[in-house]
């Protein structure tokens, strides 16, 4: 049994999401964040989520004492509920983040587990560990850096947080406790690195209050719309704020508005009178200037409300020139299509839209360089791993520590998988843990594999062909067929003709391959390829092929 502490990354290094951090003194291990990464639709057609292997922690189960949340947006606690499936353990988080992960586990079956709420420098003695919980600025409320004590020293956690000394909801970040934790010693920290290529600071949220006062103004005659990130509960209160000012009605929309406004009202995270609040289907009974509505969609999922809306496929509300809409966030990267798709439509149907090329709307939750380098010069960490983001960033924060005067050899780059060993002589790589995706469908865990991916996509970028055919069990006859149905193939004025085709070749491939004395296995499989070979030679395609042979009598 190692006597060292030792620290694996199961998430969050070399991407964006699915964050999860392991650290293991003795018998005890601590989890801090079990977030989901969002999959590409293109790579995985299908998948709802992504979220870590967690192959060591089912193997260790027996020595996981608690899962610690930053807080609670869904790259860090998204995939939770699959986690604690499969190795349950208390969780510690500020009351906001317990609010969220509470519904989140009615949703997996009502899945129960302790849940201990934290408030700013509460200390946790979990097994070996000592937490202490600093409050942080970041786009919702709640939200932790960590200070994790162990027999050989220190760790400094960052979370997720920004330098806000205006914030919406009036705490500034705690940087005279991240400065005497620093001076006691640290000895690792592991930082964030979302915004480490912007220079700068990051502006305060309270900013993009007042410009949404400006264009609450200007358009105090239409209805209002405005997207953001479900989870910015700054962002809503400064919306709700004012929508009370300019005497408007509000109503949430999208599952994900409803849950993370309900959850915050209910824990007093989030302040609004409950006569403001209306369900939208009460919206017609209001003029155009006493309505506004919050909606998901910022992203231009397709089947969020605002793209249905600027598509005219969403029942009860018609958008038209009598509205404006507010885009109050920013395309994450890969998303700047779909968005522009939907400011698109939705300026074709008539709408002013508001969004962030064209007015300051929008603000980060996370630091940039200089307010990095202050919560470096505070920490002052004899060994340092930036965490959280692409290895683009990580790179750029490493070279941030060293220009801030660290040595090169105690700034670090980890990935997915490795294990870090802390001990009185410094810190070094020991090894590997299992590490790597497990893809979610629906709330199965791990049930979809490389083929079934390969599957989805050869469907949707080559179609499929169905072969069906009866035939006499005992001569062999062919009795009924071939019968072919084709999806995403072939146009409609050359249908009948391919089919035609596919027939001839199913028949010429019962000559090679007859139903009597062939294993029908065999008579499948040369139908399969016989029928794949035709579309490849005639329009360049690989389809998926399925030939359904039935045989008739005995």
């Amino acid at each position: 049994m190692s006597k060292n502490l030792r620290i694996s990354f199961l998430g969050g290094l070399g991407e964006i999401g699915k964050n999860m951090t392991v650290f293991e003194f003795g018998d005890d291990i601590i989890v801090v964040d079990a977030g989901l990464a969002f999959p590409d639709p293109d790579k995985m057609p299908g998948i709802d989520m992504v979220v870590q292997d967690i192959t060591y922690l089912i193997r260790n189960k027996d020595k996981v004492k608690g899962y610690i949340i930053t807080h609670g947006h869904e790259d860090h606690i998204g995939g939770l509920p699959f986690a604690l499936k499969e190795v349950p353990a208390p969780i510690y988080a500020s009351r906001m983040t317990l609010g969220l992960v509470e519904r989140k586990l009615h949703e997996h079956s009502g899945l129960k587990v302790k849940a201990v709420a934290v408030r700013p420098r509460a200390v946790v003695k979990i097994g070996a560990f000592s937490v202490e919980f600093i409050h942080v600025n970041h786009s919702i409320p709640g939200s932790f850096a960590l200070a994790i004590t162990t027999p050989l020293g220190t760790v400094f956690h960052s979370g997720d947080l920004k330098i806000d000394l205006t914030p919406v909801d009036g705490q500034p970040i705690d940087l005279a406790r991240i400065g005497e934790i620093g001076r006691r010693g640290v000895s690792l920290m592991l930082c964030e690195s979302t915004n480490v290529e912007r220079p700068g600071f990051t502006m305060s949220e309270t900013t993009v209050g007042e410009r949404l006062d400006e264009l609450f103004e200007q358009y105090k005659n239409k209805r209002l719309f405005i997207t953001s990130f479900a989870s910015n509960v700054h962002r809503m209160q400064q919306i709700l704020d004012l929508a009370q000012k300019y005497k408007r009605k509000v109503a949430f929309l999208g599952r994900s508005m409803v849950a993370v406004s309900d959850v915050a009202i209910k824990l007093g995270e989030m302040k609004a009178r409950p006569e403001n609040i209306i369900d939208i289907s009460k919206l017609s009974a209001f003029k155009n200037e006493e309505v506004l509505v919050m909606l998901t969609g910022s992203q231009g999922e397709p089947n969020a409300a605002l793209s249905r809306m600027a598509n005219g496929e969403f029942g009860q509300i018609n958008l038209g020139p009598d509205d404006a809409v507010i885009f109050s966030a920013i395309a994450i990267a890969g998303n700047e299509g779909a968005v522009a798709d939907v400011v698109n439509n939705l300026i074709h149907r008539g709408c002013e839209v508001v969004y962030e090329r064209l007015a300051a709307v929008h603000v980060s939750g996370h630091a940039c360089q200089e307010e990095l380098k202050i919560i470096h010069s505070l920490v002052r960490p004899r060994n340092f791993i930036p965490i959280h983001g692409e290895y683009k960033m990580l790179k750029k924060h490493c070279d941030l520590a060293k220009r801030m005067g660290m040595p090169a050899r105690n700034v670090f780059m980890a990935d997915l998988g490795e294990c870090w060993e802390l001990s009185a002589s410094g810190l070094k790589k020991v090894g590997s843990v299992p590490h790597g995706s497990r893809l979610i469908d629906g709330y199965g865990a791990g049930d979809v594999d490389s083929s079934v991916l390969r599957d989805r996509q050869a469907l949707a970028e080559d179609g499929i062909c169905v072969v069906g055919l009866g035939y006499d069990g005992k001569s062999g006859d062919l009795v009924s067929g071939p019968d072919v149905i084709m999806k995403g193939l072939a146009y409609a004025h050359e249908l009948e003709k391919v089919i035609v085709d596919i027939r001839g070749v199913v028949l010429d491939s019962l000559t090679k391959m007859p139903f009597n004395g062939s294993d029908i296995n065999e008579v499948r499989n040369q139908i399969r390829k016989d029928v794949q070979n035709y579309f490849q030679k005639n329009f360049n395609r690989r389809p998926i092929v399925v030939s359904m042979l039935e045989k008739v009598g005995q």
